[in-house]
């Protein structure tokens, strides 16, 4: 069974779904706080024009997701998988954010589980 990038992976605090075209004015409203990115190495990513350049590559890595708080159905966030290698048995999980009131609870630990409980299933460990 080949890996599947882009499944809906479902928690007690969010649901992961593909990203889609139209999901573009809710992610850059949790994307637009420039807290989220003044360590990152692309600091102005909270920019529009900076930020739509990240989400149009998300889109064309074929791996990203939508982070959706369960409780409130808003979209809080993105990460994605990116350069699967069945030879090597890896996957890449990253290029993730969450918005700032998302920080340092549940939210980032649960995220991370369902996507390498998912990985798990393709990859060894």
């Amino acid at each position: 069974m080949p890996f599947d990038l882009q499944p809906t992976l479902t928690g007690r605090y969010l649901t992961l779904r593909p990203l889609l075209v139209d999901d573009f004015i809710d992610l850059y409203r949790a994307a637009s706080d420039p807290l989220i990115w003044e360590q990152h190495p692309e600091p102005t990513r909270y920019q529009e024009t900076v930020f739509r350049k990240f989400f149009q590559g998300a889109l064309d890595s074929g791996g990203a997701f939508v982070i959706i708080n369960n409780a409130s159905l808003q979209i809080i966030g993105s990460s994605r998988y990116f350069g699967y290698n069945p030879e090597k048995s890896e996957i890449e999980i990253g290029w993730s954010f969450l918005a700032r009131e998302y920080w340092g609870g549940e939210y980032n630990g649960e995220m991370k589980k369902l996507m390498l409980e998912h990985a798990f299933r393709f990859v060894e460990n």
